[in-house]
């Protein structure tokens, strides 16, 4: 069975509660054992000293043996917690009141003896001759004989009718409130930190749960009316920080799955009008060209060249189409890159009526230029900015009624050159005016010539950082604006700007 992080949480937190807690308790009794010994070997300290002075163990013969055991026995028997030995001067142990059989070393380490003696500070746990590995608290004295040192008088505090004693009452009332007490203490701080993981895990549980409610695959649910932005500075918890990062990324992909179901979209209706616009001139194609196979040999010379120039007319619009759509999805993709240089407007609107001077004449339609003596050279990708222009001449030329003009105004903005060219035409429907220069044919079934140039136009300034404006002015039909850039600095951080929008698009 797998536990949740909750679970595992707080299994862990009652582990090392359990773990504390028993630590806690065995410290507490180590305290307050060692408090008590504390306590017995300090009241008795100077117990041995006394009873060396008091008594005579040892003559000039050596050891008393009598009155040894008699004094011994004595003390004993007024406190049965007490055990007295008699030890040479290397530690031997020469005469004590133990049962027969009760002995278990026959020496005792004199170095507690000598720290005990030299007043270090207590306790001082000195062998217990009684236990192979025993240790206890003591009360030791040197003994002498004609000034000279005999051996020492060792006494065991705590004796074994102490132990015995001890371990009777080792359920004692006072360890079981004690005992108690840091049992009701664990459980009071496991509540308590179960309570708080609850807690804690409650806004991940939430963006789990709404994780798992996210679907990749479908529609994203509506963004709200706001979206707070994602702020690290803040005293925020790590959890809030999560919860409010995978809102700003849901907001993220909601926006771009809405984008590329746009352009989903809008490639359809690419595809579909690119089939209709190249379904009539190559139907159109078709017909004469089989027109002159079948009726070659009836045709007249003049009927013959006739279908011919139509055959050539359809051919071209083909070719322009096919062109035009190439040249978008090199633009849209990112294999043209503009390479920004040094160049006059001037010169290259002077080139570009020049292309259409004949188209013009032909249509009786007069071209215009407007601009100041001086006017300062731009920073742009000259063969970009020069379809630019191209597409929105031909543009204007081709909406524009016999006897009409169109005017192409340059003029000195700031850091950059404010371009706009405009025709005398019927300008463009307030409701096709949507989505204009990203939806190339139709907009509700009304047919838009020219959309596929518009876009071209749309995508190339993009590319240099900039944005195109349809505006309204009185008096004109269809007016376009733009700037250009006339110092390298200013063009190369728009440039950098746009190829950043493009990867973030991506």
């Amino acid at each position: 069975m797998k536990l949740t992080l909750t679970q595992r949480l707080s299994l862990v937190f009652a582990v090392l509660l359990l773990v504390c807690g028993g630590t806690s308790a065995w410290l507490q009794v180590r305290s307050s054992q060692m408090h008590e010994l504390e306590v017995v070997q300090g009241l008795s300290r100077d117990l041995a000293r006394h009873i060396a002075h008091d008594t005579v163990l040892m003559d000039s013969n050596g050891l008393m043996p009598g009155a040894v055991r008699e004094l011994f026995s004595q003390l004993m028997l007024v406190n049965p917690s007490v055990e007295v030995y008699l030890l040479d001067t290397e530690g031997r142990i020469v005469g004590n009141a133990a049962p027969e059989g009760r002995m278990r070393r026959d020496n005792v380490d004199l170095a507690p003896i000598r720290q005990l003696l030299n007043g270090q500070p207590l306790p001082i746990l000195g062998d217990d001759p009684r236990s192979v590995d025993g240790r206890k608290v003591f009360s030791a004295a040197p003994l002498q004989v004609n000034g000279k040192a005999a051996g020492y008088l060792y006494v065991v505090l705590l004796s074994e009718e102490h132990d015995r004693y001890a371990e009777r009452g080792a359920t004692s009332a006072a360890l079981n409130t004690a005992l108690l007490s840091i049992a009701v203490v664990a459980l009071l701080c496991l509540i308590a930190g179960l309570t708080a993981f609850n807690l804690i895990t409650r806004p991940l549980r939430r963006l789990t749960d709404t994780v798992s409610r996210f679907d990749i695959d479908g529609a994203p649910p509506p963004l709200p009316a706001t979206s707070t932005p994602v702020d690290k500075s803040t005293d925020a918890d790590e959890i809030a920080i999560l919860d409010a990062t995978f809102r700003h990324m849901q907001n993220r992909l909601g926006e771009q799955w809405r984008s590329l179901t746009r352009q989903d979209q809008e490639r359809r209706e690419l595809v579909a009008n690119i089939s209709h616009d190249l379904r009539t001139p190559l139907a159109s194609l078709h017909g004469y060209l089989e027109t002159l196979s079948l009726k070659d040999a009836t045709l007249s010379p003049e009927d013959r060249r006739r279908y011919l120039g139509i055959a050539l007319d359809q051919s071209r619009k083909v070719g322009g189409l096919a062109q035009s759509l190439l040249e978008l999805v090199r633009l849209e993709h990112g294999f043209v890159q503009p390479v920004l240089e040094r160049f006059s407007l001037i010169d290259l609107v002077q080139d570009i009526f020049q292309k259409f001077e004949l188209s013009a004449e032909a249509r009786q339609v007069e071209l215009k230029a407007g601009f100041v003596p001086n006017l300062p050279t731009v920073w742009a990708d000259l063969g970009l900015i020069e379809r630019v222009l191209t597409n929105l001449v031909d543009n204007a030329l081709r909406h524009t009624p016999q006897g009409g003009e169109i005017e192409l105004d340059l003029k000195f903005q700031g850091s950059g050159v404010d371009v706009t060219v405009s025709d005398t035409g019927p300008g463009i429907a307030p409701e096709l005016r949507e989505g204009l220069f990203l939806r190339p044919f139709n907009i509700g079934g009304s047919r838009r010539d020219g959309g596929l140039g518009l876009r071209i136009v749309h995508r190339i300034l993009q590319l240099h950082g900039r944005q195109i404006q349809l505006v309204d002015v009185t008096g004109r039909g269809a007016t376009f604006h733009f700037s250009l850039p006339v110092d390298q600095q200013t063009a190369e951080q728009w440039l950098a700007q746009s190829m950043n929008r493009n990867h973030a698009d991506k």
